[in-house]
């Protein structure tokens, strides 16, 4: 038995547990006690044992799968955990089977432990054309109760070995899996998160299973162990769950039969390549002239600067061929694109690919995968995991990607839905490999904000905001779509200050910029003569939007971005600087981020300076808590920052 297990480290050593809980099915007294989780005070419960085993049954040859679950109730938010579902499988020839459900609630009552055990008319199923879904409600469930549920699943379905949750929306104090893997089955082993194993064992069990005419088989017995595991709670600047969610997953590389066939399941890269080339929907619609013969003008073919035909293809295509939302690889047509006008993901960027190629630029596709559809295996091909395509060119030894099914996006951009980490690059001639895509540029929203007049307790001035990069897109889209609504929201989106005159200074659908100019009038508040004044009449957040205690996973922007605001406020003889605001300067670890916070005071003018930068665009768990303090500073100078002025 081969197992190829990712990002697992091996303790040996067992973590103690409070004295108030137990690592198995038993309840006792003072569990009942506890009232809260010390680690995660928002927890609404508390797994605290967490059992499976997954083993080829002697007699029957099925998988087996048993499930025990203990799990405090913390709070009134957590009885829907007393709700469990089981979904089984159906396929053509087998269904899965549910037998042996138990459960029960326990209370504490007058310093008495109460158990009150699951009916057997609590017990429902729901049935449907793929699958039957088992629910059953644990009774008398109460703030402070603890479950106890247990069953065992049955199953012939063996592609896919039974898969393991260690992390779930509640903290988990013991988590445990253990399998028996027959040795003639050949399982990719993943470890998926990056919480590291405490207990990582395996062993081999002689003669485990028999089968007629001697035949037998060895097993691979292995034991998985996680403690103290945090709850897994969404929150922004992230990917989808299942990239961090940490969990045990198999995929069945071979089957070895006990009459000596061998079935090859997963298949090489090498072999996908060849599978790819051959494909209707990938490979025979690439790099093929007689699809688009005609279709480019001639004056974008005579063009002799090799940036600007690419760039001219890349518009041409944005200009006359419609997205219709579609991401899958299946029905895919070139040639129905090119009548249709409207097409899928794959159709569009695989025509720009034959445009491009057709004009004798080298265009490789890169197959990837969404930011909401979980990052692709790297250790073997699951080609089902790859759900879209992009493209990458190489143009006076720069490389672009390129993606034409949104017209604001300027050449060389990709959808922010498609920055996650990396992609599969398709090489027919020297065979497939991955591909890191990475944005260098940084992406910038800038104000610069200028108070040269104050007249009647008025401030009056203007204030230019420069978008570019990724921070540019949505203020292309809502300008472009509809110019009056997009003024109106502008206008609405302040409360302190009026804008009486709006224009848009730079604005180009095809660039990565959109530049706005507003003329303002600003009302200061009075104290008698001093003016107090917050010089943030815009602000970038509003509150810090990392909240969690804990979190277990990156922070994804997904590109890296700076944030830049200045305001310049004329002093003349009517006014007198009382206060400014102190000066900061603060660093994220490893020069991974910065805040600046400055100011500058001469006798013409007052002039404060803001700058937020992120210089990464993924931070890995660790830096969590200083990217929250980073925040909590930036909201704080935002919202309290104050300037103290007289009036003469």
């Amino acid at each position: 038995m081969k197992y190829r297990l990712l990002i697992v480290s091996l303790f040996a050593s067992y973590l103690c547990f409070s004295q108030s809980y137990v690592s198995n099915m038993a309840v006792i007294k003072s569990e009942l006690e506890q009232t809260s989780y010390s680690k995660d005070s928002t927890a609404n419960a508390l797994v605290i044992y967490d059992y499976g085993n997954s083993f080829i049954d002697k007699e029957t040859f099925w998988l087996k799968v048993q499930i025990k679950q203990k799990v405090k109730i913390l709070k009134s938010s957590g009885f829907d955990r007393g709700e469990i579902e089981v979904t089984l499988y159906k396929g053509k020839s087998s269904k899965e089977r549910i037998d042996n459900i138990k459960g029960a609630t326990y209370n504490l009552e007058n310093g008495k432990v109460v158990k009150t055990e699951l009916s057997l008319n609590a017990i429902f199923k729901e049935e449907n054309e793929y699958s039957t879904t088992v629910k059953f409600v644990l009774p008398n469930i109460k703030v402070g109760s603890i479950i106890t549920y247990s069953y065992e699943k049955q199953s012939r379905f063996m592609n896919k070995f039974q898969p393991w949750y260690f992390q779930g929306p509640d903290p988990v104090l013991y988590s445990e899996y253990n399998t028996s893997i027959p040795g003639n089955y050949d399982y990719h082993v993943k470890l998926v998160g990056g919480i590291p194993l405490e207990i990582n064992d395996a062993k081999i069990e002689r003669n485990c299973l028999e089968v007629g005419r001697g035949g037998t088989a060895d097993c691979t017995v292995s034991k998985y162990v996680m403690k103290n595991i945090p709850a897994y709670k969404p929150e922004g600047f992230t990917t989808t769950a299942l990239n961090y969610t940490a969990r045990i997953e198999y995929e069945l590389s071979v089957y070895q039969g006990f009459d000596g066939t061998v079935d090859k399941i997963t298949k090489t890269w090498k072999d996908v390549d060849q599978e790819l080339k051959a494909d209707k929907d990938f490979g025979k619609q690439i790099s093929k002239k007689s699809l688009i013969k005609g279709v480019l003008p001639e004056q974008i073919s005579s063009i002799n600067n090799k940036l600007e035909k690419a760039n001219a293809i890349y518009q041409f295509v944005l200009t006359n061929y419609n997205w219709n939302g579609k991401i899958e690889r299946h029905d895919v047509s070139v040639k129905n694109l090119i009548k249709e006008k409207v097409g899928s993901v794959f159709e569009i960027n695989l025509l720009l690919e034959n445009l491009l190629t057709n004009e004798g630029f080298t265009v490789y596709p890169i197959l990837v995968s969404t930011r909401d559809n979980a990052l692709a295996t790297k250790i073997f091909p699951v080609l089902s995991e790859f759900n879209y395509v992009i493209l990458k060119t190489t143009i006076d030894e720069k490389d672009y990607y390129l993606d034409a099914t949104d017209k604001y996006l300027a050449f060389g951009e990709l959808p922010f839905r498609t920055l996650n980490q990396y992609g599969r690059l398709i090489d027919f001639k020297d065979g497939s490999y991955w591909e890191d895509i990475i944005i260098e540029p940084f992406s910038l929203r800038t104000h610069r904000v200028k108070l040269d007049s104050f007249i009647e307790d008025e401030f009056t001035g203007t204030i230019q905001s420069k978008y570019s990069g990724y921070h540019s897109h949505q203020q292309k889209r809502e300008y472009n779509e509809n110019p009056t609504s997009y003024l109106e929201n502008k206008i609405n989106e302040f409360t302190d200050i009026a804008i009486e005159n709006h224009k848009v200074e730079d604005f180009d659908i095809s660039k990565s910029s959109f530049i706005e100019e507003a003329d303002v009038t600003l009302e200061p508040e009075f104290i008698g003569n001093k003016i107090y004044l917050n010089p943030f009449l815009i602000k970038f957040f509003e509150e810090n939007p990392f909240k969690l205690q804990e979190r277990s996973y990156p922070i994804d922007f997904g590109y890296k971005d700076i944030y830049n605001y200045s305001i310049q406020i004329k002093i003349d003889d009517d006014l007198t600087v009382l206060e400014i605001p102190e000066p900061i300067n603060y660093i994220l670890p490893n020069k991974s981020g910065s805040l600046l916070f400055n100011s500058e005071l001469n006798d013409e003018s007052l002039i404060l300076y803001f700058k937020v930068q992120f210089n990464l665009p993924i931070y890995a768990p660790e830096y969590y808590p200083y990217l929250k303090k980073f925040m909590d500073k930036v909201v704080e100078i935002q919202n309290n920052a104050v300037i103290v002025l007289e009036k003469q």
